[in-house]
């Protein structure tokens, strides 16, 4: 039997859509991850969880030494604890209509598990039945509770305006937090690498394997292409660190922060880790023994081969079948959908009112994020809709309650948000400074006042639901993706909705993802060249060659692809890609600078 008996997840969104998805789902065998970037809300739905259910709760004070560590370690044991006991309760019901062992064992996808269910309930009432029920419960085994890290997210800590030693930086907390809880399970690097991140992962003795060659934690990359995953991957196995999952996430066609390629298309991205696998396997074995022997722990027996898997844009069962058949993955990530069925994510009844009733631009990629990169946001969110009104009244910026995206010293030692209240301040009033012309200032000045407090919004929808804050104004940065579902579903539905039992998809014009994420990135492309055309892009003028040139490359992939379609959706994917390379091909790029030079004078 599988170690998982899933083949798809529930990636981590936002800080707090997910911040308790393990309570809900895991004892149904559903893998899904929690966000370790906001202490303040993990303590606060502790205390949540511990008042609703009768356990102890004894704070971890804002002030106390190494109290973000402290909150994260205490969470995490709570939600391993409460988990196993939902998973014992589960394993002791009766397989009766409605019961939580049923459930289970209903939600499977066709596999021998599910046909032991089956089985089990094709016998005779009596002693046979009971013996194959019995059989069955231990195998009822919980989905994973992991957790994510974004990586650039680790900002120094700073106490009486002195800078703490790194180890107390938030990332490097939130990784002690989790490596000295309780659970079994994979931290999920995201953003890119971190090298002092990742050396202090290999102080913590979870990490490696034990006696009998098994993990106690395991590590999960997130990556968008295959060299990230090579580089990454072996910088970890040099130090004796095994990467036992490569995440694969579609650059644009994805939900939050969007990292986007050189116009390689996820698609072709696949098609490498295709090919070599088995490569990327054997050269990452080959460091992490090496390392190992030169540690003095010489490996009992070999890592077992690493698992790939997919998100981002995934929106029915037969591009879900087909990217782990074709592709040979391990399985699929499944997130903005899951902001529509309230038993598996928070999301307040506000912001799913307008998730129901999208009209058309009201998901868009903004500069919203403090971080500088694209973000994916509701236009109609009360987030932005208290930004707006703030621009408006001439008060820009948040108070900045939280801090967790402070990385500016323009204008002070201790870093700054550039989504703070007194950072954007300072910024506009030192912009007709910086001899910028009329066209570069508006555009400049709308960067500025379009960042938003996501630290502090994302945990609205859990605020709100559990009455943690009232005054909360949550952000929603769910994926284009969510326009093609308009309906609240239960978890039956959804889960059924990804194994091709039932359809939730209610635009009939939804294109296949592979080409909604071709026009994500010519629309990329577009605001790249125009940001280039007026002097605000660092992009060297053979970059948008390249890119258009890897649009195209990736639309000859595709028809090859296609012969594996079957007919009827084949005509269509074939039409929808000779659209789209009509546009690239439209596509106006920037002249060099000095072509532009002389076309001014």
């Amino acid at each position: 039997m599988p170690k998982q008996p899933h083949t798809f997840h529930i990636p981590v969104m936002g800080t707090g859509f997910t911040i308790d998805t393990p309570l809900k789902v895991a004892r149904f065998g559903i893998s899904s991850v929690i966000s370790l970037v906001d202490d303040i809300l993990i303590e606060q739905v502790r205390q949540y969880h511990c008042e609703r259910l009768g356990e102890p709760f004894a704070p971890i004070a804002e002030g106390e030494q190494d109290c973000r560590a402290l909150r994260i370690t205490a969470y995490l044991d709570l939600v391993a604890r409460l988990v196993e006991r939902q998973v014992r309760q589960l394993r002791a019901a009766p397989f009766e209509e409605g019961s939580e062992i049923t459930r289970y064992f209903r939600m499977l996808p066709n596999g021998p598990l599910k046909t032991a269910y089956e089985r089990m309930l094709a016998a005779p009432d009596g002693p046979q039945k009971e013996r194959l029920q019995a059989e069955l419960r231990p195998l009822a085994v919980p989905g994973s509770i992991d957790v994510n890290i974004m990586t650039k997210l680790d900002a120094d800590s700073y106490r009486g305006g002195r800078k703490l030693a790194p180890e107390f930086a938030h990332a490097m907390s939130a990784l002690r937090g989790f490596a000295r809880s309780t659970l079994s399970s994979a931290i999920v690097f995201s953003a890119g690498i971190n090298q002092r991140l990742y050396r202090y992962a290999a102080t913590f003795e979870d990490f490696f394997a034990g006696e009998e060659g098994d993990f106690k934690k395991t590590i999960t990359l997130k990556v968008s292409d295959f060299h990230s995953a090579e580089v990454q991957g072996k910088f970890l196995a040099k130090r004796g660190l095994w990467v036992s999952e490569f995440r694969i996430e579609s650059g644009l066609n994805c939900g939050g922060h969007a990292f986007a390629t050189d116009g390689h298309l996820l698609g072709p991205v696949l098609e490498e880790f295709r090919r070599r696998r088995s490569e990327l396997e054997e050269s990452l074995r080959i460091c992490y023994l090496k390392a190992l022997e030169a540690q003095g722990r010489p490996a009992r027996r070999e890592p077992d081969g690493v698992r790939v898997t997919v998100q981002g844009g995934i929106g029915t069962a037969d591009e879900n079948d087909f990217l782990l058949r074709y592709y040979q993955l391990d399985g699929t990530g499944w997130g903005t959908p899951f902001l529509l069925v309230p038993e598996a994510t928070n999301v307040d009844r506000a912001q799913i009112e307008k998730l129901l009733n999208l009209r058309t631009g009201d998901v868009y990629l903004s500069d919203s994020s403090p971080l500088g990169v694209p973000f994916w946001n509701l236009r109609t969110s009360t987030s932005e809709e208290a930004r707006r009104r703030r621009n408006e009244e001439g008060r820009p910026g948040s108070p900045c309650p939280k801090g967790y995206a402070a990385s500016n010293t323009d204008f002070s030692d201790i870093p700054l948000c550039i989504a703070a209240r007194t950072y954007i301040r300072r910024k506009l009033g030192k912009l007709p400074q910086e001899g910028l012309s009329t066209e570069q200032m508006a555009a400049v000045q709308q960067s500025v006042l379009d960042k938003s407090c996501l630290c502090n919004d994302l945990a609205g929808g859990a605020l709100l639901n559990y009455h943690l804050d009232e005054q909360a104004a949550p952000a929603i940065c769910c994926g284009p993706n969510i326009v093609n579902f308009s309906k609240l579903a239960t978890l039956e539905e959804m889960v059924g909705h990804i194994y091709g039992r039932l359809c939730l998809i209610t635009n009939s014009d939804r294109p296949h993802m592979f080409v909604a994420e071709i026009r994500l990135y010519i629309e990329h492309l577009r605001k790249e060249a125009s940001r280039f055309s007026i002097g605000l892009s660092r992009r060297q003028q053979s970059y948008f060659s390249s890119f258009k040139e890897n649009l195209l490359r990736g639309v000859d992939y595709y028809h090859d692809l296609a012969r594996q379609f079957i007919e009827e959706k084949r005509e269509r994917f074939v039409e929808e890609l000779e659209s789209m390379r009509r546009e690239i091909e439209a596509v106006l790029l920037p002249a060099p600078v000095e072509i532009r030079r002389k076309m001014a004078s």
